[in-house]
């Protein structure tokens, strides 16, 4: 007798189409996990405009000398107060390319202010890879070369002047290269700081974890914006522009670090008890060679996250103290000392650029918040 096999269990449709879940398929088991972050990365459009834009920013940098039509510090006297210009490309009805009109200022003594009439007549062409003031390249190369430039008799305030009749514009690129870079440097005191004393903590507990403890709640017990205050005071004034603004920079990252030296304690505190852990003693690791080899990779997308957040509340902070005028001082240019000049309201409402300066914080901040939700995000790529 012959037993037939039952085709009850049988699949008898090829191919079930599953709903998209958010997990790994089986196919990306086989991709690297540098592959799979960047696929989830890439989703988060957000995270990846953000990202660009914050690249380009930071390769601008550099040359923000070349592209500004003027350096920081120029002044026009017959300017003071000067609107934005717009850029044209016809004149009655034919192309001659970017131009500006001249412009020529009246003081208005019944409201106090200063009026501009263009004279539409007269079109000037914009000047490209002109001759004007010097400036650092990379901060390290004398030129006097710049990208575009107003011919004689003419302006180019793209974004207006200020009270000193001081380009908005060009000072924004040149505050650029401070504003940006004391995230830098702070977040760089900040993780030496925090990851040292944190992963201390969190590895030999103990005395030490509780010494370290101690210290950390009474950092963060103290009200922030005050001891910022209390301790930029303490700058001597008669520092120059560069020695504050690392006194600023290591400032920021000296009050920052207690947040990420906790987070480090706590989760050195769960993987200090895993088997790889163990095993690494067991052959003879030393301490410091098991931090730094086998529990901070395991941490690592953390740090990178808190990074990307981190930089933005150092810009504020450098941002706040410049405003107060207890930070950057002029001759040094920054967001934040732009916007000190822009505290009379009744001046802003009249002369309403001046507080352009506060749209590249914005912008930036925002920036920076969500490249930060991306990379949280993408950096576990097999979490749902």
């Amino acid at each position: 007798m012959s037993i037939q096999p039952s085709n009850r269990f049988v699949d008898t449709e090829p191919w079930v189409d599953t709903p998209d879940t958010g997990l790994p398929e089986r196919a990306d088991l086989d991709v690297s996990v540098s592959r799979l972050m960047w696929r989830k990365f890439r989703r988060h459009k957000l995270g990846l405009i953000s990202g660009l834009f914050l690249l380009i920013c930071y390769l601008i940098l550099p040359v923000a000398g070349f592209i500004a039509p003027y350096t920081p510090n120029e002044r026009n006297a017959e300017h003071l107060y000067a609107p934005p210009q717009d850029i044209n490309l016809w004149h009655e009805g034919r192309f001659i390319g970017p131009y500006v009109y001249p412009t020529t200022a009246e003081a208005d003594l019944d409201n106090y202010r200063w009026t501009y009439s263009a004279d539409e007549t007269r079109p000037m062409k914009l000047e490209y890879f002109c001759k004007g003031r010097s400036y650092q390249l990379f901060g390290l190369i004398p030129s006097d070369t710049h990208l575009f430039c107003a011919p004689e008799g003419a302006t180019v305030f793209l974004w207006g002047s200020d009270r000193l009749g001081r380009d908005v514009f060009s000072r924004i690129l040149y505050g650029a290269q401070l504003s940006l870079t004391v995230g830098l440097i702070g977040i760089t005191v900040s993780f030496i700081l925090g990851i040292t004393f944190g992963a201390i903590a969190g590895y030999f507990g103990g005395a030490i974890d509780w010494v370290i403890n101690r210290a950390i709640e009474i950092l963060r017990s103290l009200p922030e914006l005050p001891l910022w205050l209390a301790l930029s005071a303490a700058v001597p004034s008669n520092w120059g522009p560069v020695a504050v603004f690392f006194i600023i920079s290591i400032i920021l990252g000296i009050l920052d670090w207690p947040g990420l030296a906790r987070a480090v304690r706590s989760k050195f505190l769960s993987l200090r008890e895993e088997e790889f852990v163990k095993a690494a003693e067991m052959m003879g690791a030393r301490p410091g060679r098991v931090i730094r080899r086998h529990l901070l990779p395991n941490f690592m997308s953390h740090l990178i996250a808190s990074a990307t957040l981190s930089i933005p509340a150092m810009i504020l902070g450098e941002t706040a103290l410049s405003f107060l005028g207890l930070g950057l001082r002029a001759p040094a240019v920054s967001w934040g000392v732009m916007l000190n000049d822009a505290q009379n309201l009744a001046s802003i409402e009249i002369y309403w650029w001046t507080a352009i300066p506060m749209l590249p914080i914005i912008i930036v901040v925002l920036a920076f918040n969500f490249l930060g939700d991306g990379l949280r995000a993408s950096l576990d790529p097999y979490k749902q």
